[in-house]
């Protein structure tokens, strides 16, 4: 894949035990370099480390934030190996990659295997990978560090953020954290309920 539009490298590897459990053709890619973020931001691959830990594909995997933990359609054998620019994760099941919302719970089989899906990504950046609010964070002359995804609000699952929102950089740990709670608390709602929530500065900015 085009790697011309890295923002952050990945350390060496010291994690083997985890680079050994994984789907060969992942393991093979970490191998050569020990993840990546593009874009500023909008794509970030994990990596076989130890620190950082918000890069550690362990902790996504194995560690108390796992999403299989927390989200009823991901099991323990599914892989997570990337997020996107909100801290949505991608995971690689029987080799083929899913997408999960970590608002709402929802899985898209996006019906194309690790290789296919790093190719697609980079022909249609911004479309493919979601990419529209943080070109609008860019925009406004911000960036996203790494380790840091964007947070907004209104949520883009309630229908009042159509008429726009507020953005933030946060920690994605507690990013990972805050949007399985919002599952949690939102799964049983019917879709266009009317709710009542109350945000308390949930993240350490």
């Amino acid at each position: 894949m085009d790697l011309n539009n890295v923002t952050y490298q990945g350390p060496e590897i010291d994690d083997e035990e985890i680079l050994a459990e994984l789907p060969n053709n992942l393991a093979s890619l970490i191998s050569q370099v020990n993840g990546f973020i593009l874009y500023h931001g909008g794509f970030h691959l994990f990596g076989a480390c130890k620190s950082p830990i918000w890069h550690s594909i362990r902790e996504l995997w194995k560690g108390d934030g796992a999403a299989y933990g927390h989200y009823e359609g991901i099991a323990d054998t599914d892989v997570p190996f990337a997020e996107d620019c909100l801290g949505y994760q991608f995971f690689l099941r029987d080799g083929q990659v899913l997408f999960l919302d970590g608002q709402t719970g929802y899985i898209e089989d996006l019906g194309m295997g690790l290789r296919g899906f790093l190719q697609w990504i980079t022909e249609k950046p911004v479309e493919n990978l979601g990419m529209e609010p943080l070109q609008q964070f860019m925009d406004d002359g911000n960036i996203c560090e790494p380790g840091r995804v964007l947070s907004e609000y209104p949520f883009y699952c309630f229908d009042e953020s159509k008429n726009g929102v507020t953005l933030s950089s946060v920690s994605s740990m507690e990013k990972r954290t805050f949007l399985a709670d919002l599952y949690k608390q939102l799964k049983d709602v019917e879709p266009h309920s009317k709710v009542d929530i109350k945000v308390v500065n949930p993240f350490n900015k």
